[in-house]
């Protein structure tokens, strides 16, 4: 099997890219490890089918361990021990306006906790053998000095979350260059599904409609509502992330669509797909979700990631927000429109799962439950 041997470990796997990437990488042959932190609540959600599907087949592939990025020793343990080809990096605290009345926890948890993960890899003699993967952000950009942003646009952080990620960022590319770690920034911009947290902007939105459809809710309460963003389909992003460790160097890469679309048009599109009209009589603006410093338009340019990658989104703006209508309809039971599952389907199953060598055929539990 491909990459039988490989083992790989993912800090915030039980969030949505995490539990994507470990679906992607068992797809691949990988052993998955990952770190989820203590809670008195569960917190496994998005991973719970891989845990199920682990304790039924007792196949040794699939295991999670307790940690923080927070705590540094737990962090060099669980790297001595696991010894993994690869570290994806993906836990944060990533909600943006969050993040200014929150700024000193951000900044331990995104800056600090990239530090602690380079430290260990440094500390253990594992420098040539571990490849490390940083979830960097396309708000690095914030105020954006062009128009669409490369690897090469001078960064303009705009909020203690980006002003964090910007630390993470630099951080990787001096241990790149002073200790030899194989370490590599993805500047992913906005990437969504249905497994996104229910607090962002586009899940917010999808998941309203349904409720208003429902009769279970009446408004939906945004803030900026002109902000444009370059929104893509997660899944297909964290297939870069793996490809970025797989290049031959290490390196920087820009990953997103190349379009850019405002808060409006998401509305637009949203609830026309969804047969209900003019957005306008449902939403409402309120001052609390709007960000001391707002970031008026991200948009990629990944001319390096299709050419050096081979890398590049088959599921863009139009297609993403129909996959996200039709999972939050069916979640409550009402008719889906079907566009979406089409999309999923022709597109994407045939990218990442070509032999059917995901968890439960993950794309057939779709009319049940939304395991992806």
């Amino acid at each position: 099997m491909e990459n039988a041997a490989k083992k790989a470990l993912i800090t915030g796997i039980s969030g949505q890219d995490g539990s994507y990437l470990a679906e992607f990488l068992l797809s691949k042959g990988y052993e998955v490890h990952g770190i989820i932190r203590r809670a008195s609540t569960f917190n496994t959600s998005r991973i719970s089918h891989l845990i199920d599907e682990e304790e039924k087949t007792r196949a040794g592939r699939f295991f999670f361990h307790y940690g923080d990025t927070s705590d540094a020793t737990s962090l060099i343990d669980l790297v001595q021990k696991i010894k993994p080809d690869e570290i994806y990096h993906l836990a944060a605290q990533s909600h943006v306006r969050v993040s200014f009345d929150a700024p000193e926890y951000t900044s331990n948890a995104d800056a600090l906790g990239t530090l602690r993960l380079l430290e260990a890899i440094r500390l253990l003699g594992l420098s040539d053998k571990i490849k490390f993967y940083q979830a960097s952000t396309s708000e690095l950009f914030g105020k954006a000095q062009e128009i669409p942003q490369s690897e090469t646009t001078p960064f303009y952080p705009r909020s203690p979350y980006a002003v964090a990620k910007l630390y993470a960022h630099w951080i990787v590319k001096n241990y790149r260059e002073a200790y030899g770690v194989f370490a590599s920034n993805g500047i992913l911009f906005n990437h969504e599904s249905y497994r996104r947290g229910e607090t962002f902007v586009t899940k917010k939105i999808t998941r309203a409609i349904a409720r208003i459809k429902a009769g279970l809710d009446k408004k939906i309460y945004l803030g900026n509502l002109d902000a444009q963003r370059d929104w893509g389909f997660a899944p297909e992003y964290v297939e870069s992330m793996w490809k970025i460790l797989q290049h031959e160097r290490p390196d920087d890469f820009v990953i997103a669509t190349g379009e850019s679309h405002s808060i409006k048009d998401f509305l637009e599109e949203a609830f026309q797909y969804a047969g209900m009209g003019d957005w306008s009589q449902y939403v409402e603006v309120a001052d609390r979700y709007f960000r001391p410093t707002e970031v008026d338009i991200l948009q990629g340019n990944i001319a390096k990631a299709k050419e050096k990658l081979g890398w590049e989104p088959k599921i863009k703006f139009r297609e993403l927000v129909r996959i996200m209508i039709d999972s939050d309809f069916r979640n409550l039971g009402l008719e889906a429109p079907g566009e979406g599952d089409a999309f999923i389907k022709e597109l994407w199953l045939e990218i990442f799962w070509k032999r059917g060598a995901c968890p439960r055929r993950i794309y057939f539990c779709l009319p049940r439950r939304n395991w992806i």
